[in-house]
């Protein structure tokens, strides 16, 4: 019986992937990167008519909305400019006083704040007790400032508890925030970690010719209700040296000391005081929206529980005759989302586990529409079981600065799909295997392995596996239109983009039947 009830699952998913049109994808790719569109920046008019779109795709395909009878979720916005001019970092040491702008200091805050306090090292910031590690322990920091190197210890040993030479989820700068504020932090100061072996964050935005005018261009946003209530500062390395001078110890040494043992060296810095002024020179609020169809599952015992398949629709906007119309950055995820509710949709069978559609706002300015949704998920976020998310996924990987020296690209990847995370869930990835047996797709799981690029934090999956549940990134990978105005229509793969929706397709059904 079970081998019988196998059959028909894969005959059922041979069906509905025949339903994925090349067609489709490219119509949808084209309208939704055109100049119509204006690059989809949240808040903007593109953005709106982006998500609006998608709603009336899952309305004639006949979804059942998310809630309230909407396709659409709210999802409430601040969008500010920071003043760097008015925007400082006053150290007080014994006998010394000294104050620093930009681009020693870098803060991306919504809220105008003065915050005083004494300095406290706290090591990488983390606390980690499946890895018996806290660098907060004993450690009193209540109304102080914290300072704390990013990343992860020992990341360039591979017999790290820390996942290796990749990342885990205490290594990304929102879970540091979170936990500084957890322990009563008023403020957090981040350095790129002193004996890092790969460019800071910094360094490399740098390599890419157009980071500083999109960082001029852009305006920051928060959400309105974020539970990252304390902010977090950027500062540079020679501003971290001088912070730690009253120890006797320079920033390599403390990271020396901690790797040593892999036992936190936290300190406070007797006599140190930071005083922060943050000042935003634009301020407003809006509101952008996740978009969100279900597809009912036909167990009644399980219909009430979910599979995932999730992308962002927003991109960087238009800008003067500028045009960033983001083809594969995420019109690819976005039209793949789509496609895959119609072909699932018109099938003749419905999967056990109902279907959950999702295309998140906001993704660029910091994964936002992901965060919204999980803090404020229409039904217990625990009946989501997994997740399969698209960003990216409609190129042939290829050298860029972007990615230069920190991995290594195969010659050929037309017909490669990138994995990241499933070192955290290995069921997901036996299932996908199983199901790529019959779409011979090559699967690459390097990122998992990266610490320079800061991947496994860079997209829509993040905010779930911050939740536990099983959450994956499906990445055809960087290239050198990325975040350009190159990054157009004409220069995606369709064939490869259907062949991976069609994997997707069927490891989706897998999920919601077993």
């Amino acid at each position: 019986m079970r081998a019988f009830l196998l059959l028909l699952t894969a005959l059922a998913a041979f069906g509905q992937e025949t339903a994925i049109r090349e067609d489709r994808l490219r119509a949808d790719v084209h309208f939704l990167a055109s100049r119509a569109l204006e690059g989809r920046l949240s808040l903007q008019r593109g953005g709106d008519v982006a998500a609006e779109w998608v709603a009336s795709e899952f309305a004639k395909i006949g979804l059942e909305p998310l809630t309230g009878g909407s396709y659409l979720q709210e999802v409430p916005l601040i969008e500010f400019r920071r003043d760097d001019r008015e925007t400082s970092l006053t150290v007080h040491l014994p006998g010394e006083t000294q104050t620093y702008h930009s681009p020693a200091i870098s803060a991306r805050f919504p809220e105008d704040l003065h915050v005083r306090g004494r300095l406290v090292f706290a090591g990488f910031g983390i606390t980690a007790p499946e890895f018996g590690y806290d660098d907060y322990a004993g450690l009193d920091v209540k109304g102080r400032v914290v300072l704390v190197f990013d990343h992860e210890p020992q990341e360039s040993d591979p017999r790290s508890p820390f996942m290796g030479k990749g990342n885990t989820k205490h290594a990304g700068t929102y879970v540091k925030q979170l936990n500084a504020q957890r322990h009563g932090a008023a403020a957090v100061l981040l350095v790129a970690e002193p004996l890092r072996a790969h460019p800071s964050n910094e360094q490399r935005r740098a390599r890419i010719s157009s980071s500083a005018a999109r960082d001029r261009f852009l305006p920051l946003q928060a959400l309105a209700d974020s539970e990252l209530k304390i902010p977090i500062v950027t500062i540079s390395e020679e501003l971290c040296e001088t912070l730690l001078k009253p120890s006797g110890k320079k920033p390599a040494e403390w990271q020396r000391a901690i790797e040593a043992q892999l036992h936190p060296v936290s300190t406070a810095m007797a006599g140190s005081e930071i005083e922060l002024q943050l000042v935003n020179g634009e301020r407003r609020r809006g509101v952008t929206h996740n978009t969100a169809g279900i597809l009912r599952g036909s167990d009644p015992g399980l219909r009430d529980e979910y599979v995932v398949f999730s992308a962002h629709h927003d991109h960087d906007g238009l800008h003067g005759d500028d045009l960033y119309g983001g083809a594969d950055d995420n019109a690819s995820g976005t039209a793949g989302v789509v496609e895959l509710a119609r072909a699932m949709h018109a099938a003749e069978s419905r999967p056990r586990r109902s279907i959950l559609f999702v295309v998140f706002a906001a993704e660029e300015r910091g994964l936002l529409g992901s965060y919204q949704f999980v803090a404020h998920p229409p039904f217990p976020i625990e009946r989501i079981k997994t997740v399969i998310n698209f960003d990216m996924i409609g190129r042939n990987e290829a050298k860029s600065p972007q990615t230069d020296g920190l991995i290594e690209i195969a010659a050929d990847t037309s017909n490669e799909l990138n994995l990241i995370g499933t070192p955290f869930f290995p069921g997901y990835r036996e299932v996908v295997e199983s199901q790529n047996r019959e779409v011979g797709l090559r699967l690459n799981y390097k990122w998992d392995e990266d610490a320079a690029l800061n991947i496994f934090f860079r997209s829509d999956q993040y905010p779930f596996v911050l939740q536990g549940i099983p959450a994956v990134w499906w990445f055809t990978g960087f290239h050198p239109d990325y975040h350009q105005v190159t990054d157009t229509a004409d220069r995606i793969n369709y064939v490869k983009m259907a062949r991976i929706l069609r994997l997707a397709l069927r490891s989706g059904v897998a999920f919601a039947n077993r």
